[in-house]
């Protein structure tokens, strides 16, 4: 068995960190982006991130994959065919077409709001919540709100790069007893 602490290795790390592009004053000024499609464009890139993200939750008995719209149903939808399990969309108000359930947030630079259907996840489902970045961890503490209101238990979170700096890995619950798992490929300090 593998060690998910030793994951990923420095070559695939240097890899993937190669394959990020910083994109300055987007989308607001003072803010620096960081681009995955040159990731996204390299097939060799986006196995390699797909796999590091489905070995790390292989045996956790994952059941549903949340993916955050839009980056994260690139990573969720491939994500929960590797793990067998659903996918489940969260996304802006107003796109999905049947009932749901809303919840308000507040992000880095501003404010917005996600949904999901009302009938996306049965209780007692075990949930992985996927994005392409954590940042100060209000989207995807959102989506877990959705997730929990629903009956669903957060087996864990899945980014591929994660800004530590600014501490979204305490916003979900890491550090707590029995907490959720959060697994970032990428750190950027």
């Amino acid at each position: 068995m593998f060690d998910p602490n030793q994951l990923p290795g420095p070559h695939a790390l240097a890899y993937l960190r190669a394959l990020l592009r910083d994109v300055p004053d987007f989308p607001k000024p003072g803010i620096l982006f960081k681009d995955i499609t040159p990731l996204l464009a390299d097939p060799r890139g986006l196995h390699i991130t797909l796999d590091l993200l489905a070995q790390r939750f292989i045996g956790e008995h994952v059941d549903v994959v949340v993916g955050i719209e839009s980056r994260g149903f690139i990573f969720g939808g491939a994500l929960s065919a590797r793990l067998n399990a659903s996918f489940v969309p969260v996304r802006k108000p107003g796109k999905l077409p049947w009932k749901t359930d809303r919840v308000a947030y507040a992000l880095e630079y501003g404010e917005a709001e996600l949904e999901m259907h009302v009938d996306s996840i049965k209780p007692g489902a075990r949930v992985v919540v996927v994005d392409d970045l954590l940042a100060t961890g209000g989207t995807a503490h959102a989506a877990a709100e959705l997730t929990r209101r629903q009956g669903g238990v957060i087996a864990g979170f899945a980014f591929v790069v994660e800004l530590d700096f600014l501490k979204g890995r305490e916003r979900l619950g890491v550090g707590r007893e029995a907490g959720p798992i959060v697994y970032s490929i990428v750190h950027v300090d």
